[in-house]
Order: C-alpha cells, then sequence, then structure tokens
C-alpha cells in the first residue's frame, strides 16, 4: 500500500510515523501526483509541535510537508491542461510526504526539462518565499540590500533574485558558508553580537532594504538602521510587523503556478542555483526534520521518496 507520514498529537520527531494508507482518489478539477521528492522547511517543524496551533489547528491524523515535485498519475474530471505521466511541481499542504497526493489541477505547474526533481521541488514554498520578500521590498540597480540566515533554505533563492535585480546583497551567515555566497556574489557577514558595527562598515553610506528570513530582532535592526519601514521584510517576525508597520510577504503571496514556472526556468538557464544540502530517504523522515530544526547547513534539505523518473 502507499505510504505517508502521520503524526496523531503535537511533539517532537518522535511523534512522526510512516503508515500504509489507501491510494487517494481525485475529485473533480483535481490530480493524483505520485511524489518523487518533498521538501523540508524549518516551518513544519512548529506546525508539528503545535506552535502555530491557534493558526492552523490540527486535524488528527496529520500528514507533513507541504512542496514537492512528482509525476501525475491520474486525473479527476474536468482536467484538460495535464495529462498521465506528466512531471509536476505542487503545494499540498500537510500532505506531501506520502507516495501521492492530492492537488487542485489550478495549483500545479509543469516541470520543464533541465531541472531535477530534487530542485524542482523547493520552488512553490522557499522559491516563492525568496520571490515574494524581493518583491515586497523591490531593489533597484545598486541598491545595498541585507538578508538574514542568507544561507538557508529561503534565504539562498532571496538573495539571488535580490542580485538578478542588480542589488548590491550582504547576506547574514555563519563564517563555514561565506564562500558558499561569495560564489552567488553575495558579501557575506557574520551574525551574532556587533553585527550592526560590521553592517554599518560594509555599508557606510546606509541599506536600502532589508529581508528577515529568520527572526529574532532582526527588523528591530533595521529600523535602527535607518532603513524605512516599507523596504523592510519579514517572513518570521510578525510580532514586529505589528511593531514597526513593516512587510510580511511569503510564499503565500506567490502561490501562483505562473511564478514558479518562471523561477523554474531561472534554474534552467543556470540563473539560479538551487543547492541541496541533504536528501534523505522517508524511512530517516524523524532524522530529517532533527537537522532542520537546527537551521544549519547551506541551503535546502528534501526527503526522496523514489528516483527521478527522467
Amino acid at each position: 500500500m502507499p505510504r505517508a507520514v502521520r503524526f496523531t498529537r503535537y511533539g517532537g520527531p518522535e511523534v512522526l510515523d510512516i503508515v500504509d494508507v489507501p491510494r487517494p482518489e481525485p475529485a473533480e478539477g483535481q490530480m493524483l501526483v505520485q511524489v518523487v521528492v518533498a521538501s523540508l522547511n524549518p516551518a513544519e517543524v512548529g506546525i508539528r509541535e503545535g506552535a502555530f496551533a491557534q493558526i492552523w489547528p490540527a486535524e488528527f491524523p496529520m500528514g507533513q510537508g507541504h512542496d514537492f515535485s512528482g509525476v501525475v498519475a491520474a486525473l479527476g474530471p474536468g482536467v484538460t491542461e495535464f495529462e498521465v505521466g506528466d512531471p509536476v511541481i505542487g503545494f499540498a499542504p500537510r500532505a506531501a510526504m506520502a507516495d501521492y497526493t492530492v492537488i487542485d489541477a489550478s495549483g500545479a505547474a509543469k516541470m520543464p526539462t533541465g531541472i531535477d526533481f530534487a530542485s524542482a521541488a523547493t520552488i512553490p514554498a522557499s522559491g516563492a518565499t525568496g520571490w515574494a520578500g524581493v518583491n515586497a521590498v523591490n531593489p533597484g540597480e545598486g541598491e545595498t540590500v541585507f538578508v538574514s540566515s542568507a544561507s538557508g533554505g529561503a534565504g539562498v533563492f532571496t538573495v539571488q533574485l535580490a542580485r538578478l535585480q542588480g542589488a548590491r546583497v550582504i547576506g547574514g551567515t555563519s563564517p563555514v558558508h561565506a564562500d558558499r555566497l561569495r560564489e552567488l556574489g553575495v558579501e557575506p557577514v557574520s551574525y551574532g553580537p556587533g553585527l550592526r558595527e560590521r553592517l554599518r562598515k560594509l555599508a557606510p553610506h546606509g541599506i536600502d532594504a532589508v529581508i528577515d528570513t529568520h527572526g529574532g530582532g532582526y527588523v528591530d535592526l533595521a529600523v535602527d538602521l535607518g532603513v524605512a519601514p516599507r523596504r523592510i521584510n519579514t517572513i518570521a517576525d510578525y510580532a514586529a510587523v505589528q511593531r514597526h508597520g513593516v512587510r510580511s510577504q511569503g510564499n503565500g503571496d506567490a502561490m501562483v503556478p505562473e511564478i514558479w514556472e518562471a523561477l523554474q526556468d531561472l534554474v534552467v538557464k543556470d540563473q539560479l542555483v538551487v543547492p541541496i544540502e541533504s536528501e534523505y530517504p522517508l524511512e530517516d523522515v524523524r532524522r530529517a526534520y532533527i537537522d532542520v530544526a537546527t537551521r544549519h547547513g547551506f541551503g535546502k534539505r528534501v526527503i526522496r521518496l523514489r528516483p527521478d523518473p527522467r
């Protein structure tokens, strides 16, 4: 029988189980996708632990994972824009880590040739998050942008997309990832005590925009550095949004297949790099989420359910 990740109570990675489930059937306007790779995201840790229970209450048993790549296995009535066998990417809230998932056909994008399934699986969440953050602050040619957690899953997309708009990008990171950021055209700066002074030294004429992908005081730092609130975007510090009136655009603001297609096209053209830090088999899902929760590593971690079919 098909497998799926499930948990029946809030808690740590120990609550995650792999269970046999019936193969789902697509309804009208939907399609069944055989998942090849599912992406891992830090927010999924909070969902499983219950940190967002008031926003997204659980209906146990609950699945895990959102964004994925796969192959269309069956079409529901009325679906004409896809065919069985099409490689696709999509966003299936709490249902991506499974052999099969059902999604609305309107919420999927075809995969072009020239992109692998692991890279493609990261596009609907992290790629879209980067797109939305850059769009929110709209950096211009020659402007200076600071991105927190620049080596993280959303951060590596954000810094590259900002660079593509002609911005000078400074990325907060640990020293171990500094050289890899430089390879992407980003100027690394170590996070931690003294960051304010380091940023002022790197940008003596000021910073034009800040994109915060981590939380933990970066919005306050940006305001202190004189960045206008309309040029600050955070996906993690919602209290600071209320406090300072900054922007908070994330992947939900770029949940558009056309944007996913544009991001994939950038990958195909070698204008956008998707670093995959680690791949795990489904059986190692607990270990995978332990690693994701550290928020260390460069780029994305993914769960592989089967080999690339092409």
